[in-house]
């Protein structure tokens, strides 16, 4: 009897063991980001890209075994209009399987939706808009951003051109807030580094002929024209400027920092133009080298463009304090609002008291043989080549 008691209770151990094993692996629940940026229009390269990138952090996190749950991106296209962007906002935001954001290229759309996250409690991290006022002109602990400000671009453009020897400007800028914002900025610390402004001319954001405008300029002489605005009209100004001979160096912001203004303009126009922009160039982020070679990997018809890894860093920085807090969007706000010293592709990531990341480092670039070029690395900073006027 005690034998076939024991047969029997082996046999049952042996019975649950295999219906143990035969079980489907329990699922991981599905937490919800949103990626918002111009995916249409005229800087649409830089919104595809930055979508890629998000992308990319989303597909590469799910194929982690390690992580507590599965990520779905949630897309859409803001067009880089401030009304279409406060529509999808707020789609977004009253949607609350949707935990958090990666949110915003355009300055103007930026500014006009932080009201809606903050209304909506949702954590939103900003990739690509520059405007200070983003993250400085409110209390909104939902608003981060881990790219830089005009701010520092504009301090570092100014003291780099007048180091070269430059000494007047004109300035050309959009009348949003984003090309409001950079000339206020670069006026500012061009005076303060000894340069001229000879005159400032504002520009509606979809105008097509700016020959009035460059008829004045070319009367005023300058040494450079400072555009602050985006890609499509700094491709039309600049291909102006050359129909009516106006030699004066073109320096655009990091709005023009895009294939497509070579693409638009042609190898030959764009040479010698220069940009500003936050960060380092991805070949030399700390993480940039790897972040590039997934991202050929996985075969994105589109370049990620100038802030892809920003874009790659807030997705990775939202994931990684979703598995440390849970899918709760307060407790994702607060723990974004306590980052400090957070490895990323992009370097050390902290939030300051307006959660508005500390990047000291701008890079310089400028237009060699049909692509962007970081200046130091240039025949231009060898001296090989010059650029106009000097």
């Amino acid at each position: 009897m005690q034998m076939t008691s024991l047969k029997q209770a082996v046999m049952t151990s042996m019975a649950v063991l295999l219906a143990l094993c035969t079980l489907p692996a329990v699922a991981k629940d599905t937490v919800k980001l949103a990626f918002i940026g111009p995916l249409t229009g005229g800087v649409s390269a830089n919104g595809v890209g930055g979508r890629n990138s998000a992308d990319l952090a989303v597909k590469l996190r799910n194929a982690d075994p390690k992580s507590k749950y599965n990520y779905e991106l949630v897309s859409l296209d803001d067009e880089c209009k401030p009304n279409v962007g406060v529509q999808v906002a707020t789609k977004v935001a009253a949607d609350s399987s949707i935990i958090a954001g990666v949110t915003h290229y355009c300055s103007a759309v930026a500014m006009g939706t932080v009201d809606v996250y903050h209304k909506f409690g949702m954590p939103v991290i900003v990739w690509g808009a520059v405007l200070p006022e983003i993250t400085y002109g409110n209390e909104f602990k939902e608003i981060h951003r881990v790219n830089g400000t005009m701010i520092n671009q504009n301090e570092v453009a100014a003291k780099f051109m007048t180091g070269l020897g430059y000494k007047k400007w004109v300035v050309i800028h959009d009348t949003t807030d984003y090309g409001k914002g950079h000339n206020k900025y670069f006026s500012q610390y061009i005076q303060k580094a000894g340069g001229q402004i000879l005159g400032t001319f504002g520009v509606t954001a979809d105008q097509q002929d700016f020959t009035a405008e460059l008829t004045k300029i070319k009367e005023l002489k300058p040494d450079v024209l400072y555009f602050g605005g985006l890609t499509p009209i700094g491709i039309r100004i600049r291909a102006q400027m050359e129909k009516l001979g106006i030699k004066a160096q073109f320096q655009g912001t990091s709005g023009i920092k895009s294939d497509a203004y070579i693409e638009g303009l042609g190898k030959g126009l764009a040479e010698g133009s220069l940009s500003f922009i936050e960060g380092a160039p991805w070949e030399k982020l700390p993480g940039g080298l790897t972040f590039i070679a997934k991202y050929k990997l996985q075969k994105y018809p589109e370049p990620a463009e100038a802030y892809g890894p920003f874009a790659y860093a807030a997705a990775t920085l939202i994931m990684d304090t979703i598995e440390k807090v849970g899918p709760n969007r307060k407790k994702v706000r607060d723990a974004l609002n306590q980052t400090k010293d957070v490895d990323t592709i992009i370097g050390k990531v902290t939030f300051d008291g307006h959660r508005q990341n500390i990047i000291p480092l701008i890079s310089k670039y400028v237009v060699q043989d049909g692509k962007w070029v970081l200046w130091e690395d240039s025949e231009y900073a060898k001296k090989t080549r010059k650029l106009a006027g000097l």
